[in-house]
């Protein structure tokens, strides 16, 4: 029997370009819920974001009169709003680690994500952060070794978020191999095989393709 939609009155502003509104579309299609996803076009942005959104930027989370805009906040708003399956451990300690984790990705890694995509061929900061990226994740390596998801058995909103980061490493310029990572590559190839995963990615997306 198929996963049956959960009905929902949401609308999703979305970039189908970028990572941050890709982790949050991930758990939409994780958590089954029926929503109206709105790709936008940057340059020419609907008037009434501006009216929902302070900052009138993407992802944008519309649900009745709840609207929220920024995207870590939206995606635990959905494990809470949409119990089942749990995107968080349920006791408070792997919780929190598993919070941690998020706040290190955005400390620690999202700068040098926005640098490499947004850098040209021969920009020498965004090289650094390609080549800075790329080494902390060959860093890492080693911790998928016993479990299957990130620092967990189970697939979490942090797997969420790192899903939406790894799908763009050609886009980045950044290679792994197997020689020097093969848990992760092995990790990746667990994350893009997941039915919802697939469903999450947008028509850009789709053409990237790194495998």
């Amino acid at each position: 029997m198929g996963v049956v939609a959960k009905r929902s009155s949401m609308t999703f502003y979305s970039d189908g370009n970028d990572h941050y509104s890709h982790r949050v579309r991930i758990v939409l299609a994780e958590k089954g819920v029926t929503v109206d996803v709105l790709d936008v076009d940057l340059a020419n942005k609907p008037e009434d974001l501006a009216s929902l959104n302070p900052y009138n930027e993407l992802p944008t989370l519309v649900d009745r009169e709840l609207t929220l805009y920024e995207p870590n906040v939206m995606m635990e708003y959905l494990d809470e709003r949409f119990p089942h399956p749990p995107l968080l451990p349920v006791y408070p300690v792997e919780r929190a680690r598993s919070r941690l984790w998020l706040y290190r990705i955005e400390r620690d890694w999202a700068p040098l994500v926005a640098k490499a995509l947004e850098g040209s061929a021969d920009d020498a900061e965004a090289e650094k952060a390609r080549k800075d990226f790329q080494d902390s994740l060959i860093a890492i390596d080693p911790i998928f070794i016993e479990k299957p998801y990130f620092m967990s058995d189970d697939y979490t909103l942090v797997d969420c978020c790192m899903a939406a980061i790894l799908w763009r490493l050609p886009t980045m310029g950044i290679e792994l191999t197997k020689e020097k990572s093969p848990n992760l590559l092995a990790y990746m190839g667990r994350l893009f095989e997941r039915e919802t995963f697939k469903a999450s990615l947008s028509d850009v997306e789709s053409d990237l393709q790194p495998f």
